[in-house]
């Protein structure tokens, strides 16, 4: 089986995938992708950025540092959340109505989180570890929350 490296690119907005594999999966998967590429400077870009170990492991460090830090200050004012290895956290709600207020609430603030209702999560939200401003934002806002704010 031969492996081959192809870029299967343009699988929406900004983001640039890559997949490495025999020839007849990428094949495959060339031909069930997104019909609207990344433009060959958007390609340079993505290709530079997965060459640029130094920063990647910049961003994984901050990502741990900044997930710790909003998982901690989210339990602190009584939001619990699961343990994550990702760039995300599950923050746990009492049920699906406060999920959504508070879902409301955080967009009124400019905050955009995730409802993961359609997971079978209706008392979730997925909050995206952001940096340190982004973290402390979605602190405040949902600090506010936990006190009677409401959209």
């Amino acid at each position: 089986m031969t492996r081959t490296f192809s870029k299967i690119y343009g699988l929406g907005g900004a983001r640039v995938g890559w997949g490495y594999g025999p020839d007849h999966v990428i094949d495959a998967l060339n031909r069930v992708r997104g019909p609207f590429n990344v433009s060959a400077a958007g390609l340079a870009a993505a290709e530079a950025a997965v060459q640029d170990t130094e920063y990647t492991a910049n961003c994984r460090a901050e990502n741990t540092k900044w997930r710790e830090w909003l998982r901690q200050a989210l339990e602190d004012i009584g939001i619990t959340t699961d343990h994550s290895h990702a760039n995300f956290i599950l923050a746990r709600f009492a049920d699906t109505t406060t999920a959504e207020a508070a879902d409301v609430y955080l967009q009124t603030r400019g905050l955009v989180v995730r409802n993961v209702a359609g997971y079978g999560l209706p008392e979730f939200l997925r909050i995206t570890i952001g940096d340190e401003i982004a973290c402390r934002a979605v602190v405040k806002s949902l600090t506010e929350f936990r006190n009677g704010a409401r959209a």
